[in-house]
């Protein structure tokens, strides 16, 4: 059963980029360049680091995600948004270092918190973007991709918190990007030609 959780969770991460990808080919969708190259990095390393603590049934999510991802980042480059702007590199810098340190240690588990603070900052970068011009993201995608991390963490099986963070993390940082979509559309219908409207009934 935690295997078939574990394979939905992969296909569904897989399946949310669909979408997404699509609107990124119809112009509708800006992947943001610099939060989708961190992605791409830190999606390998943290695959690796989590096999290499034993993971199992979750690392379909991963793995899965991680080919995504780099279809995504590949995409960025042409018709994405970013990637010199001062938070651009000031999260690039941050990823260096990390991968750097990580580098140095050759422990999984380090490796593996080296990564979600690296990814935590590309994942900043998306969701402030989100918030700023929540058209320019696939709303479905997002929340599809927290609920194959919420999948996939159940997949664990047990209660262990190296298997468990890093999918449980994917799970908030995505329905965070969700959340600042919604809340950039809300302020878009409150804030018109320079005043406060009230919402429809």
């Amino acid at each position: 059963m935690l295997k078939i959780i574990g394979i939905t969770s992969g296909l569904l991460s897989a399946g949310a980029s669909i979408p997404y990808i699509i609107d990124i080919l119809k112009r509708k969708t800006k992947p943001e360049k610099a939060s989708w190259f961190i992605w791409t990095v830190l999606g390998t390393i943290a695959f690796f680091s989590q096999m290499a603590k034993g993971a199992t049934n979750s690392l379909w999510m991963n793995g899965l995600d991680t080919i995504a991802v780099i279809t995504i980042f590949i995409l960025s480059i042409r018709y994405g948004t970013g990637g010199l702007v001062k938070r651009d590199i000031v999260a690039l810098i941050f990823a260096v270092f990390g991968l750097i340190v990580w580098y140095f240690t050759k422990e999984a588990a380090f490796a593996l918190y080296i990564v979600l603070a690296i990814d935590l900052a590309g994942s900043v970068l998306t969701v402030v973007k989100s918030h700023e011009d929540p058209g320019s993201e696939t709303l479905i995608s997002w929340i599809l991709f927290g609920l194959a991390g919420l999948l996939s963490a159940i997949s664990v099986g047990e209660f262990n918190f190296i298997l468990l963070i890093y999918p449980i993390y994917i799970c908030l940082a995505n329905w965070s990007v969700v959340v600042a979509m919604l809340l950039g559309k809300r302020k878009q219908i409150l804030y018109k030609d320079g005043r406060y409207e009230n919402l429809p009934e």
